[in-house]
């Protein structure tokens, strides 16, 4: 399973644009900019633009991203947010998980310092304008001051960590009122067992996601089939991690072929808002 906390982002200054000092890049130049090469071949399954639209995001706005992960969407977000916006990254509170050695605890208590300084080092900007923190220790100052929260194939691991609740809380917390959350997951298929675990590792059912959201005082205001993939079946041994870009069974799988063909997986995008 992919890890929360982001390792420091040493590529990331690859997908920064090399505008001038008194240019603000739009969405579509950071997206076409040469040095996001690497990441690029995402863009088919993930639509950035897309799905950033469906999320009614704007670059003057306050976004928080939940669990950036690798990092991935951190480069599109940071450098199309922060010259007009506000750009947050939050992750869980790295009290009370367990760790497999020392070297790993160190790193997910080290995040907030290290996403911080990588990022401001990549946009070279004062590390003042880049906000982290952990959901146990949110600013007071940020309560009711952002527009968006975005969490992009990270609710299983909320679910699977028994963290929805406690995030949740938070991110309501965060948001402005008419401030809303986008939600892209790996989704079961409809027709599957549905139990409190998930049925195949990585997958989660729509109705999950939408019934933790409810209960933490959200509303769905809508759907979209923007990241839905019908090539995939949701039922591997292996879980998501069997597709692209894990592709976890190895490069001796017979069928790695038919896996890369398959591309990543189907995935629910939903948008919520504070219920009234």
């Amino acid at each position: 399973m992919k890890s929360l906390f982001l390792a420091p982002l040493a590529a990331f200054a690859l997908a920064v644009p090399a505008t001038a000092d008194d240019h603000t890049p739009t969405l579509t130049e950071v997206l076409a900019d040469e040095r996001r090469d690497n990441d690029r071949a995402r863009d088919q399954y993930r639509n950035p633009a897309e799905t950033l639209a469906f999320f009614q995001i704007e670059p003057t706005m306050t976004v928080a991203e939940y669990g950036p992960g690798g990092g991935w969407y951190t480069r599109v977000l940071a450098p199309w947010i922060i010259p007009q916006g506000r750009y947050i990254a939050i992750n869980q509170d790295s009290d009370g998980r367990q760790y497999r050695d020392r070297a790993q605890e160190a790193r997910a208590k080290g995040w907030t310092e290290n996403f911080t300084s990588s990022v401001a080092d990549a946009l070279a900007v004062d590390p003042g304008e880049i906000t982290a923190f952990e959901t146990d220790e949110m600013p007071e100052e940020i309560e009711g001051t952002v527009d968006r929260v975005v969490i992009f194939r990270s609710m299983h691991g909320l679910f699977n960590g028994n963290r929805a609740d406690e995030v949740l809380g938070t991110v309501r917390r965060m948001l402005t009122d008419d401030g809303m959350v986008g939600v892209v997951q790996h989704r079961a298929p409809a027709g599957s067992s549905f139990d409190d675990y998930n049925p195949v590792p990585g997958y989660v059912h729509p109705e999950r996601v939408i019934a933790v959201f409810a209960a933490a005082g959200f509303e769905l205001a809508a759907s979209s089939e923007i990241n839905a993939n019908a090539k995939d079946p949701a039922n591997w041994e292996r879980g998501v991690w069997t597709l692209p870009p894990v592709l976890v069974t190895g490069e001796d799988d017979p069928r790695r072929n038919d896996y890369i063909a398959i591309g990543e997986s189907d995935r629910m995008t939903l948008l919520f808002k504070k219920a009234d």
